[in-house]
């Protein structure tokens, strides 16, 4: 123990030290590390109850947690593993080099997967299970710029074809492969999309969370399947990749295992150039609750580690930053002799006898299969913690000059031919130098019959199948609940008050009581639930929490208390809109993942949904989600008093560019009821992959019944309201058009308009502007493709306004985008109101006032659209300014 010498040099009481560590040693060595490190927790928590504040470090010695002796056997031929992964990095360069050196410039990364090919490898071969009748699946988040060694391990299993290898990032046709992992364009194959980075990792916290949820109200067996998420070190920097990890130590989520590939570089150069990722990440994981695995150093190391008896090996590695590792990797052998092992006598005697061959040789933990298969046997037995491995590794690994450890790797796309064949002979691919000429980079494939190829068959045989595999669709439909069902919905509310808010909840309650829709409903809220009226699931449903109950709720006399439950179904995620939506999109995808429909409702605050996580909303769509997203106090003027980053006025533009996310602006409980009823029969019985967004109000206003006939033009955006009846002679008519709480504006303004000027109004409820224009562009781009087709294709808002009289006018509590963008489809002139320009806290008639979307405004707008048609004149428009005292030199709402 020479290292305790350098303890000792400024220590009060070196005997009694000295007395203290051979203890210790002597109860190491007589029963093992778990005895000692009991004994040391319990004089801890001695010292503590005294009275001394002993802020120990989170973070361990820059070594393998799992020491040699501690490590499990690894079975299986690894010579042959050594050889299919060798031909998997070939395939793998081989993809992005050959796509390269195509005109087009596809892009792709070489150096991601070089770094953790081993990572895969040792968990396709031993660890990570197919579904199969036996046993649910695993399930795999795979690092997105990892994806050719996957798609390289396929073409071995004989799932990919040459042809689809080489056209790896050509999609267009068909006949290619994505980028990344995208289950939208691959829905056989990828499990889970990580791209954009941050993404993943959140994501699997809440999917390993779901299927706790799951298993504890009995919808799923309880079975040791895990989440594995593999991300990268420099991605560990975005919000998302470490925002929720105490979530996951605080549920003790035993299923998940995290893989951090520390190559120690991120895009431009070192992640933490002049620190230890490594150690930073386990101070971090360690203090969130995580059982932390450093899997640093490869086997080679063990002899030098053995030998380093003063301890100054370990020394000189905490020193090290990591900026300096890459250097060692990068210069080679005698670099790292003078440099890193020459900085103490004692370290350079270390290597005295080895060559500069052998220095460089010394491995990384992340390269080393049975270091790995060690920390995977570890992560896989661990119980009531999730794991996190650390794995060390050398980004571009194989690569030599060409790019390996050096800044600029990660966007190396291109090896020129001396590296190709530097690369073969690294790893030892039958390719010969003939094959290589004129710049030809082939696959290889050893042959179906070839050991390694029935080797890699027999290990996934043996672990239920093959791996990426995604189901499509459950192998049980749900029945929705009828629209009959909701019946009391669709009628008059009479002279009752309430918000679509409500309305929603009403209905939701309705859908709770359909015994097989029931119990597959997961309610979702961000620590809103009693500004949405839904306080009542708190005692009706239960909050799920994993331990149940311990405490009496303050609110317990109430009749709508806190009820936490273990086998709760309400999820109350707390402040956190994008765990929130990482848990509605795990429930979301329950059909693929576990065979299992869910009908998750996800309800917050509009402002804090698409602009927050848009990048997740795009995640949910490429994943195939189905469930609802409610945006309620949704629009610009409707949550009076809050001011400007609660007001939302463009939420449904973001939804709208998300391909299969079908958005809705309701005015009335009826058209809230007829989008959930066919939301529900879409996504449940027809199994369609697309998802809702509904926004939703808290002003309380009386609702109409449902209009015969209406529930078609409610889902496809657009239906009368009501019919001002056949035109009389030399009267003027408008085609008022609204949606959400601004169509009762515009119901008002038609009042007005008829009371002081003798002008009639159509009134037509638009829920969707969105599908309007779908619809619109659809057809319009039918009929340019289709020239001499007998019938041209209309778009269905054109069909309905064909034929009425007068121009139109539309106002919503959106932006003027959000209305205008049916324009190519009026036929007529058509005025949109908007409310452009930043929220403020007022009252919703002040707001509505300020942004000149309220009922003067309205009917201003269409004395002004019928004076332009010739119908009504300048002075008829002075009139409406006047008569509504509009404002004609305050400021442009869109600039203040």
């Amino acid at each position: 123990m020479n290292w305790l010498n350098d303890v000792l040099q400024n220590d009060p009481d070196p005997t009694e030290t000295r007395e203290w560590v051979e203890s210790l040693k002597a109860v190491l060595d007589a029963d093992g590390p778990e005895r000692a490190h009991q004994l040391l927790q319990n004089m801890v928590e001695l010292t503590r109850r005294s009275g001394a504040h002993l802020p120990f470090a989170p973070t361990t010695e820059y070594i393998n947690t799992i020491p040699t002796h501690l490590e499990p056997r690894m079975p299986g031929d690894s010579q042959l593993e050594w050889r299919i992964r060798s031909i998997i990095r070939w395939n793998a360069m081989a993809m992005v080099v050959r796509a390269n050196r195509k005109p087009g410039d596809l892009g792709g990364h070489i150096a991601s997967f070089a770094s953790s090919a081993t990572l895969y490898d040792v968990g396709f071969n031993h660890f990570w299970r197919a579904p199969s009748k036996d046993h649910p699946g695993d399930l795999l988040y795979v690092q997105g710029h990892s994806s050719p060694g996957i798609y390289a391990r396929s073409f071995l299993e004989g799932r990919f074809n040459e042809s689809q290898l080489d056209h790896f990032r050509m999609e267009v046709d068909g006949r290619g492969i994505s980028s990344y992992p995208h289950p939208w364009l691959m829905p056989d194959y990828w499990q889970t999309p990580t791209v954009s980075m941050g993404l993943g990792p959140i994501a699997a916290i809440y999917q390993a969370r779901n299927w706790k949820y799951l298993e504890a109200r009995g919808l799923i067996p309880k079975t040791d399947r895990k989440v594995w998420c593999f991300l990268g070190d420099g991605e560990t920097d975005e919000p998302e990749s470490l925002g929720a990890i105490s979530v996951a130590g605080r549920e003790g989520l035993d299923n998940l295992v995290f893989v951090i590939n520390c190559n120690l570089q991120r895009l431009d150069g070192p992640v933490r150039g002049n620190g230890k990722i490594i150690q930073e990440l386990e101070g971090g994981f360690r203090g969130a609750g995580w059982n932390v695995i450093k899997l640093v150093w490869g086997s080679y190391w063990d002899p030098l580690l053995a030998k380093d008896k003063d301890g100054m090996l370990r020394k000189l590695m905490m020193e090290t930053v990591d900026g300096e590792y890459q250097n060692c990797k990068a210069f080679g052998g005698a670099y790292t002799r003078e440099n890193f092992f020459g900085k103490y006598p004692e370290t350079a005697n270390l290597v005295a006898n080895l060559s500069d061959e052998d220095v460089w040789r010394l491995n990384r933990g992340g390269h080393d299969p049975h270091k790995v298969f060690a920390a995977y046997d570890r992560a896989m037995n661990t119980k009531g913690q999730p794991t996190v491995i650390l794995a060390k590794t050398v980004k571009g690994y194989g690569m030599g000059s060409a790019g390996e450890a050096l800044n600029p790797t990660h966007q190396t796309k291109k090896l020129d031919d001396e590296a190709v064949r530097a690369f073969r002979d690294r790893f030892k691919i039958p390719v010969s130098d003939d094959q290589l000429k004129d710049g030809q980079v082939p696959f290889y494939h050893p042959g179906d019959k070839s050991d390694e190829v029935n080797y890699l068959k027999e290990r996934r045989s043996k672990l239920g199948g093959y791996l990426p595999q995604r189901r499509r669709k459950a192998s049980e439909a749900l029945k929705a609940p009828k629209l009959e069902v909701f019946d009391r919905l669709l009628k008059s509310s009479g002279e009752r008050t309430i918000s679509t808010t409500m309305a929603f909840v009403q209905a939701l309650g309705i859908v709770l009581r359909d015994k097989q829709v029931a119990p597959r409903v997961v309610p979702i809220v961000a620590d809103e639930a009693r500004t949405f009226g839904m306080e009542g699931m708190f005692r009706q449903l239960g909050i799920y929490a994993p331990q149940g109950q311990k405490y009496k709720p303050v609110d317990r006399d109430q009749l709508m208390y806190y009820r936490e439950d273990a086998a709760g179904q309400v999820l109350e995620e707390g402040i956190t809109e994008a765990g929130a939506f990482a848990s509605w999109m795990a429930a979301a995808t329950s059909y693929s993942t576990n065979d299992l429909q869910m009908l998750p409702f996800y309800i917050y605050y509009s402002m804090f949904g698409f602009q927050r996580i848009g990048d997740a909303a795009w995640q949910a769509a490429d994943m195939r989600a189905r469930g609802f997203l409610l945006g309620a106090t949704a629009g610009r003027t409707t949550l009076n008093g809050e001011g400007l980053q609660h007001e939302d006025g463009h939420s449904h533009l973001l939804a709208g560019a998300i391909p299969n996310c079908r958005s809705y602006d309701p005015t009335f409980g009826f058209e809230v009821t007829v989008i959930l009823q066919h939301g529900m029969q879409r996504m449940l019985e027809e199994q369609i992959d697309e998802y809702y967004y509904i926004t939703l109000m808290n002003e309380n206003y009386t609702h109409p019944d449902m209009p015969e006939g209406a529930a078609e033009g409610i889902i496809k955006g657009m239906y009368l309201l009501k019919d001002a009846g056949k035109p009389k002679k030399g009267e003027h008519r408008v085609q008022l058009l609204g949606s959400g709480t601004i169509l009762r504006e515009a119901i008002a303004a038609a009042e007005l308009l008829d009371k002081d000027f003798g002008v009639t109004a159509d009134i037509w409820s638009c829920p969707s502007f969105t599908e309007l224009r779908r619809d619109g562009l659809d057809a319009a781009r039918h009929n340019r493709l289709n020239p001499e087709a007998k019938h041209k294709r209309k778009p269905y808002i054109t069909g309905l306004l064909e034929g009425r009289q007068g121009p139109a006018i539309a106002a919503t509590d959106y932006v003027y985008a959000y209305a205008d963008q049916v324009r190519a489809f009026v036929p007529m002139d058509y005025t949109v109101l908007g409310t452009d320009g930043f929220g403020r806290s007022d009252t919703r008639a002040n707001l509505r006032r300020h942004f000149e979307v309220d009922r003067f405004y309205i009917a201003h707008a269409a004395i002004d659209a019928l004076a332009k048609a010739g119908k009504m004149t300048a002075k008829d428009v002075s009139r409406a300014i006047k008569l509504y005292k509009l404002e004609t030199d305050k400021p442009n709402p869109v600039t203040v």
